[in-house]
């Protein structure tokens, strides 16, 4: 059994105000053409599909040519919510696409969704599909001790219908750790807060292979068949230096994951550069790499410029960021990344999280927690629909 493994897709996210969505379409489109090269059985995606709950109706349709020109070539599509996703908007159709070969799980019903497929060789492989969980609306009906993601996800990893005869692949998002060892993260994830979110990798042990979502740093955790793929371009700048790619996972007849990373090229690569403006636009700097590419420039000319912005757009025309980096800033103390980075990081519920902590001296409780995240999220669904 082959299959690629994709997450964190966040179709129709924004990036410094540029949209995204025509280089998803572009990274989508290779990925389509080596599923297949490499003759796949299926495609799986492990959360994140959209940037937001209520997607623009051109990352839905972006999704809907994506599935489908998989499903043309008689290549599987299954995919989970992540918790940018609205599960149940996820969940429309799935009964009707499941006949095409397009399998949904958006929301945890009364047990762990799961699929049953065979490879050229009549062998079986169970994929199960647990989607992003939120411990409180769970917690009476799994009969959670807490209202944990650790407590939520081995309460539903309980429920899973096993077929001791098959290879045995899980799909979930999720923030997990190996061992208490904490994996790498990019400024463009929403960070855990207070440890709630967290999972132990060893909740997987059974499991031939865990593809997992949402963090974009592919990554292993402790073993190479826990693996996060990482998402499929670019969405901050602390992931200019790290090439993205796609896990190509063969699953072999005993439960043996080999797992190969397919690079994948960008339509505009992020970068960054430094120097003063003088040297930043000079035509050595400018050619040394694509100037049409996404940047962010850190300037450090210590006289005052007059609209640097306007001489840099004029030879990097996708340029997202301007920052300094001088004596005065140096001075102030401010760090030409900081500001800016909290808030592209930091969610509503997260600054809430932090205002309350100063307010009171003391961190909120678990229940406090869940239920800023539940207000946020109805607010962020009633501005939108507005």
């Amino acid at each position: 059994m082959k299959f690629l493994h994709l997450s964190d897709l966040h179709l129709g996210k924004r990036v410094h105000a540029f949209s995204m969505l025509e280089d998803q379409r572009f990274v989508l489109e290779q990925i389509a053409q080596m599923a297949q090269t490499q003759c796949v059985d299926a495609v799986v995606i492990a959360g994140d599909i959209y940037d937001k709950s209520i997607p623009p109706g051109e990352a839905v349709g972006l999704f809907d040519s994506f599935f489908t020109s998989l499903c043309a070539q008689g290549i599987s599509v299954l995919a989970i919510s992540g918790n940018h996703d609205s599960g149940e908007r996820l969940n429309f159709g799935q009964t009707l696409l499941a006949r095409q070969g397009v399998y949904l799980a958006g929301t945890f019903g009364e047990v762990m969704e799961s699929v049953k497929l065979c490879d050229a060789d009549g062998c079986t492989v169970q994929f199960h599909l647990l989607p992003w969980l939120r411990p409180m609306e769970l917690r009476e009906r799994l009969g959670l001790a807490e209202s944990t993601q650790q407590c939520a996800v081995q309460a539903a990893l309980e429920t899973a219908e096993w077929d001791n005869g098959a290879r045995h692949v899980l799909l979930a998002h999720a923030f997990v750790t190996a061992g208490g060892t904490l994996p790498e993260q990019s400024e463009s994830e929403i960070v855990p807060i207070g440890g709630l979110d967290a999972v132990d990798a060893a909740l997987f042990d059974r499991f031939d292979y865990v593809a997992l979502g949402h963090l974009h740093r592919p990554q292993r955790l402790g073993r190479d068949s826990v693996r996060y793929a990482g998402s499929p371009l670019k969405y901050s700048f602390s992931e200019a230096r790290y090439p993205k790619s796609v896990p190509l996972v063969t699953l072999g007849t005993c439960g043996e994951a080999v797992v190969q990373l397919l690079p994948l090229k960008p339509r505009r690569e992020m970068r960054e550069i430094r120097g003063t403006l003088a040297d930043v636009t000079s035509p050595f700097v400018v050619h040394a790499g694509d100037p049409t590419d996404y940047l962010r420039v850190m300037l450090t000319d210590e006289d005052e410029l007059y609209d640097p912005q306007r001489a840099l757009k004029e030879v990097y025309p996708n340029l997202m960021r301007l920052d300094f980096d001088n004596t005065r800033t140096r001075t102030a103390g401010i760090d030409g990344m900081e500001a800016e980075d909290m808030a592209q990081t930091l969610t509503p519920a997260q600054l809430f999280a932090q205002f309350f902590a100063e307010q009171n001296g003391k961190e909120m409780n678990e229940w406090q927690h869940q239920a800023i995240d539940r207000i946020c999220r109805r607010m962020e669904e009633t501005d939108e629909a507005d």
